[in-house]
């Protein structure tokens, strides 16, 4: 009994850490945890396949990587810094807003997106976007990421999560309620209606191909037909009377063969209902109003307007600021010095409207100050020394 109290006497104290992911740990036992989704499909069948999922992709990820980033440290804004001069030009290959094209997407299809840091002596002096479906997130025995693991075939590299002021993997994620490591991507929420889209347009694809209407039938009278004679029939009209080219063709029958033409009626063909209930579903996953996308509606010069202000409002804005935010985390230690990165809101087009009124009430009210006028716009007071 002296000697264990003489033990916990001299333990170290404890570290600071999460009582809760000591459960995740036992939960994931220190192997590494692979995403439940499948990249590959979701990309193919969904981006390079369904024409609303790659323009909302591409929308979504345009849009936010064209908005403007202001860096501040201490509520000052910072117009030159190596850390800005870095998102304009993130390595060799791309520009800054190719480069958030590029992690943006990748959250957009995967709902994950992973950026390395290369750095000289702690110092980041490059940011590579890396494919998700290539990552991996290895647990360490507290249930925290340990490492990343980056495969392409056979060639495997892992990067260890601690020990450095900048790690060199920033793991970007969207909210998965089921997922303590990876995100959710807004095409898996829509997987269903991504189905019905893609099967709506084969099925009329295959209609066209037939003329848009069943064949029809051969009905036999009077005798059966064996089972070559059958496959015969069935081979001959294949050839010779199916698809678009074959279309209204006149067909020769034989002996007691009568022909019964069968058709679709124009509700049983009506499948752009289907597919706009579907389109509608997906755009909804995305964030991005019908409007945008092209769909019937009320396309007025008003609504656009409307709803391209509610698409910054509600989706572009939101993810620039929550992707700002873990950069300027991840960076900030580098340069020794408390900075924050925030989406320049004034080089918002489809805001200038709201920020016309703000800037007419504000200059209307004689209560406030000049100094207050210009906190309430979103600017420093001048005897601040603030630009």
């Amino acid at each position: 009994m002296l000697n264990r109290l003489t033990r916990w006497l001299q333990a170290p104290p404890e570290a600071k850490a999460s009582r809760a992911q000591a459960a995740v740990a036992f939960y994931v036992a220190g192997r590494a945890v692979w995403t439940p989704r499948d990249y590959a499909p979701l990309a193919r069948e969904g981006f390079q396949k369904n024409a609303i999922v790659h323009r909302a992709v591409r929308l979504v990820a345009e849009a936010a990587a064209s908005l403007p980033l202001v860096l501040t440290s201490e509520e000052r804004e910072l117009t030159t810094h190596p850390l800005l001069a870095l998102l304009a030009r993130p390595n060799a290959r791309e520009g800054g807003q190719r480069f958030f094209e590029s992690v943006y997407g990748h959250l957009m299809v995967s709902g994950n997106a992973y950026v390395e840091a290369v750095a000289v002596e702690g110092a980041p002096q490059e940011l590579h976007a890396l494919r998700p479906d290539r990552m991996r997130v290895v647990p360490g025995a507290d249930g925290w990421p340990s490492a990343d693991e980056y495969a392409v075939g056979a060639q495997t590299m892992r990067f260890a999560q601690g020990g450095e002021a900048v790690p060199p993997i920033l793991h970007l994620t969207l909210f998965h309620p089921a997922d303590d490591h990876y995100g959710l991507s807004p095409m898996e929420a829509a997987a269903a209606a991504l189905d019905i889209h893609n099967a709506a347009g084969a099925w009329n694809k295959e209609l066209l191909d037939n003329a848009a209407r069943p064949s029809g039938a051969l009905v036999v009278g009077g005798t059966t037909l064996t089972d070559a004679q059958f496959d015969r029939l069935k081979g001959g009209l294949e050839t010779n009377y199916q698809g678009a080219g074959n279309a209204g063709r006149p067909l020769l029958r034989e002996g007691g063969l009568d022909w019964k033409p069968l058709s679709l009626s124009p509700k049983d063909m009506d499948f752009v209902e289907a597919k706009a209930a579907a389109a509608r579903e997906i755009a909804l996953a995305f964030g991005v109003p019908p409007l945008l996308l092209g769909m019937p509606g009320d396309n007025t010069h008003a609504n656009y307007a409307e709803a391209n202000r509610a698409f910054y409002r509600q989706t572009v804005i939101p993810l620039v600021k929550r992707t700002a935010e873990a950069l300027a985390h991840w960076l900030a230690p580098a340069y020794r010095e408390a900075l924050a990165l925030e989406p320049d809101l004034d080089a918002v087009e489809a805001l200038a409207d709201e920020r016309e009124c703000l800037w007419r009430r504000v200059a209307a009210a004689t209560f406030l100050t000049d100094d207050e006028k210009r906190e309430a716009v979103g600017y420093g007071r001048k005897s601040g020394g603030a630009v």
